[in-house]
């Protein structure tokens, strides 16, 4: 914690993994659950003793074929919410004539507004596959919609010397954001470890990878938001998409840390949500 940005910082949340249960306080094991119920978009994962590794299995089915075709995801998240069943209310509405399939509890594990968010990740992911970490508003509205981007890893966007990072922010539904996504091209590979991270005031998001300012966009989300953290195969009519072995395919979690501006609400906070109960 030397960097001067950093030093502005108080760390809020960490999670390196090490328990021999996935922590329900902190994080849901489903994928917009929804949008297909909790059973149908359920993670399959491993915790080796230290990290968390997210899986995509050869058995395993497409979380929503309905609207998403034949993607495969594995993900955990620290919030949720939705309407009814049978409404279209809920979060990260992706398509056109979603509607809830199993209501959803309010649950607000970890829902900063405004900090430093950081993810340590291997991704050795062949062409097909994408690791990602992300952010999305909690939407009790649905302009709450926007998403801050840390990283995308995709398998075809690797080669022997460099490797493809995608980052920004997406307005899903927000008409106050605009499209602004970036890459930049590292040296290295995926499958090492790497730190990426998301420093999100309320002026703009700038974006690192260890420590190293690859971009910046000058907007930003004006409310609470959630971590969004997976694995996705790829349908194979999307670019670099296709099934392939050996399984299972693997996304390597070290750690994933929230920092607060000034440990207790300095000038660039803002105010959470407040955390529900955990899951049973």
């Amino acid at each position: 914690m030397t960097d001067v940005w950093r030093k502005q910082y108080t760390l809020d949340f960490e999670d390196d993994f090490s328990g021999p249960a996935l922590r329900r306080d902190r994080w849901l094991p489903f994928y917009l659950p929804q949008w297909a119920g909790r059973a149908q978009s359920a993670a399959r994962f491993e915790l080796p003793g230290r990290g968390l590794h997210l899986l995509i299995t050869e058995d395993q089915r497409p979380w929503n074929p309905a609207f998403d075709g034949e993607l495969r995801v594995s993900s955990v998240q620290t919030g949720c919410r939705s309407g009814p069943a049978g409404s279209p209310d809920g979060q990260h509405h992706f398509a056109a004539g979603l509607r809830v399939v199993e209501a959803q509890p309010d649950e607000w594990l970890y829902t900063p507004h405004y900090g430093l968010f950081e993810v340590a990740l291997r991704a050795d992911l062949p062409a097909g596959y994408l690791a990602a970490f992300w952010m999305i508003g909690v939407e009790r509205t649905p302009q709450e919609s926007g998403e801050i981007c840390v990283c995308e890893l995709f398998g075809h966007e690797r080669g022997q010397e460099h490797y493809r990072v995608r980052f920004g922010v997406k307005p899903i539904h927000d008409p106050a954001l605009h499209l602004d996504m970036h890459d930049v091209l590292m040296p290295g590979s995926p499958a090492d470890l790497h730190v990426y991270s998301a420093e999100w005031t309320p002026r703009e998001v700038v974006f690192r990878i260890d420590g190293r300012e690859v971009g910046r966009v000058p907007q930003s989300p004006k409310y609470p938001m959630q971590f969004m953290l997976n694995v996705y195969e790829l349908p194979a009519e999307l670019p670099g998409g296709g099934r392939s072995g050996p399984w299972p395919k693997r996304a390597e979690v070290a750690w994933v840390r929230g920092y607060r501006r000034g440990g207790h609400g300095g000038a660039d906070a803002g105010p959470s949500v407040e955390a529900g109960d955990p899951v049973a």
